[in-house]
């Protein structure tokens, strides 16, 4: 069995303090992936678990139900079982899960059909959506003070009162090996959800703890484990798991390959796999994910404006490598360097066709 990866746990708390900021820019170099701690959010133990209630009440919801709100070309909406192929180079069948995407907000209400059971917590949901903005402004600030730029200068150019963002907050839930869902499932060839990185430029992912799954692919180009509970963070003052955050293919192309954007899956654990060698109950996995998108309208293509990025770029000239992710659109952020432009409207709808194919107009 594979080992587990140790990622960084940092605290958040203080989202103007430089010397977290190199942190946090280290392990965005490193590994595109780490963890903050949930003290440093702005989120309760107490909101995480009425989200994930939400979440499982919607996808318990009959079939019939759910397709009244199919995802559309907006990327809002209800994708079924194997209606997303994430990796199809490799995947026999589409992912081996279900996923529901809430778009932003006008005037208090989403912009899209949900189905009469999630009506009445509708503000629940923007609440948390809220909270998931908040979290990611501590973040970019962070990451900005460590690219020794502005502190703002992510922040401003995430700002929804400045024009539509392509930010979702999406439930995901992925069935057990022993499901009737999971009925087709193929030992050593199918996965939960395929080899993909991420289109935007931050990833907040919650999940719940006795619910593995998740795997990144490391620079051996072996795949390494995610822990739901990173070591040290298992203490009583921890009420629910670190929210792992992870760089998206945006933020990596406009650093010039420094921030990495990993490739990763979610798989059935080894321990489903195998039932035979383990006690453990096969068990469904459920996550929350806020996936964070500049302004539609911002170009992606002038570099960020930081020394660190500056060299990075002169090191590609000279023959040097990138350090950024090549899975993606087009053969990853890298490709993108041939246009005079890119707006992150742009990049995201690239993405999306290629993952869903024919959506449902807006």
């Amino acid at each position: 069995m594979a080992t587990p990866i140790q990622l960084p746990v940092i605290d958040i708390s203080d989202p103007l303090n430089a010397a977290v900021g190199k942190d946090m820019l280290d392990a965005a170099i490193k590994y595109g992936f780490f963890y903050v701690h949930g003290k440093g959010s702005d989120f309760s133990a107490a909101e995480v678990d009425s989200t994930f209630e939400l979440s499982k009440k919607f996808f318990a919801l009959p079939k019939e139900e759910k397709e009244k709100c199919t995802i559309r070309t907006d990327n809002r909406g209800w994708s079924g079982m194997h209606s997303e192929i994430l990796d199809p180079e490799h995947q026999r069948t589409g992912d081996f899960k279900e996923a529901l995407n809430f778009g932003e907000f006008k005037d208090g209400k989403l912009q899209q059909p949900i189905p009469p059971a999630l009506e009445p917590h509708e503000a629940d949901i923007k609440h948390f959506t809220e909270l998931c903005n908040k979290t990611c402004a501590r973040v970019m600030r962070l990451l900005a003070l460590g690219l020794e730029i502005n502190s703002e200068f992510f922040v401003t150019r995430h700002d929804a009162s400045q024009g539509e963002t392509g930010c979702v907050l999406r439930f995901l839930y992925y069935p057990s090996i022993n499901s009737p869902a999971s009925s087709s499932y193929q030992h050593d060839i199918d996965v939960r959800a395929g080899a993909h990185s991420d289109y935007g430029t931050i990833t907040l992912l919650f999940q719940r703890p006795g619910q593995p799954g998740l795997e990144i692919l490391t620079s051996g180009d072996t795949w390494a484990p995610v822990p739901v509970w990173p070591e040290g963070a298992t203490s009583a003052k921890d009420d629910f798991p670190p929210i792992l955050i992870n760089i998206g293919d945006m933020l990596s192309f406009w650093t010039n390959g420094l921030l990495k954007s990993t490739i990763h899956r979610v798989v059935f654990p080894m321990a489903e796999r195998n039932p035979s060698s383990s006690s453990a109950k096969p068990q469904d996995r459920y996550s929350v994910v806020f996936f964070c998108h500049p302004v539609n309208e911002c170009n992606l293509v002038p570099p960020v404006p930081s020394p660190l990025v500056t060299a990075a770029v002169a090191a590609t000239a000279t023959g040097g490598t990138e350090s950024g992710n090549k899975v993606g659109f087009g053969g990853g952020a890298g490709s993108l360097r041939e246009r005079s432009s890119m707006t992150a409207k742009e990049y995201l709808d690239m993405r999306l066709s290629a993952t869903y194919g024919q959506r449902e107009e807006a």
